[in-house]
């Protein structure tokens, strides 16, 4: 069972998302709050598989309760997919920073909520597919250099393989079909990758892909 955290200040939106997830067979909402400060609370205390945050909520935003809950700092990050009304590249650049699985945008319907959901919690990232080419394309902010981009070690040819795909939006089971490889082996080449060159999860990746050139022709 994954077991999920609400917060929005939007009582409607809250007891939307609730019946849309309780309804699932292997989801169950363990709390709805309504701000920011009370996600991080309760959030601590529950220990959800994935918390759902809007960004504009009062008392801390959700960009700050994502870095709260999923940063580079903490040290047991809990997974958060950011669901918002705003397709602002300043809000999806700052929520993926900050240690976001996913970024949804509210009128993505119910089935991408709930897919967005068990992506987190098996540890894929979903993006809305509206944004997610512009927002890889572009996922470089204050971009560091190319060269302290390097990775630690040269990427094989099937890792290469499998960041394009990854930079693309596939999930590992896409990926595994596409390339012929096993759930395990995708997974397994993906570490390997994050350790090369030092991203903290798919998303990273994904945006240094495109920052690299890899996605280039």
């Amino acid at each position: 069972m994954i077991r999920v955290l609400i917060a929005d200040d939007q009582d409607m939106v809250r007891t939307g998302f609730r019946m849309i997830l309780d309804a699932q067979d292997d989801i169950e909402v363990v709390a709805d709050v309504p701000d920011g400060v009370e996600a991080v609370r309760k959030a601590r205390e529950l220990r959800p598989d994935v918390c759902l945050l809007d960004i504009r909520m009062p008392g801390m935003d959700g960009l700050a309760v994502t870095r709260q809950l999923a940063g580079p700092d903490v040290a047991d990050p809990i997974k958060v997919v950011v669901v918002t009304t705003f397709d602002l590249d300043e809000y999806v650049h700052t929520a993926l920073r900050n240690g976001a699985s996913g970024f949804l945008l509210k009128d993505a319907g119910p089935a991408l909520l709930i897919e967005a959901v068990r992506a987190a919690e098996r540890g894929d990232a979903l993006v809305s597919p509206q944004i997610t080419v512009r927002l890889l394309r572009h996922f470089d902010g204050p971009a560091p250099s190319r060269d302290s981009e390097e990775p630690s070690e040269p990427l094989t040819a099937r890792e290469l393989d499998v960041v394009r795909a990854t930079a693309r939006g596939l999930t590992n089971t896409e990926i595994g079909t596409e390339l012929f490889l096993s759930l395990s082996t995708v997974k397994t080449h993906l570490a390997s990758v994050q350790s090369k060159i030092n991203a903290r999860n798919r998303v990273e990746i994904a945006a240094w892909a495109w920052r690299s050139g890899l996605m280039d022709g």
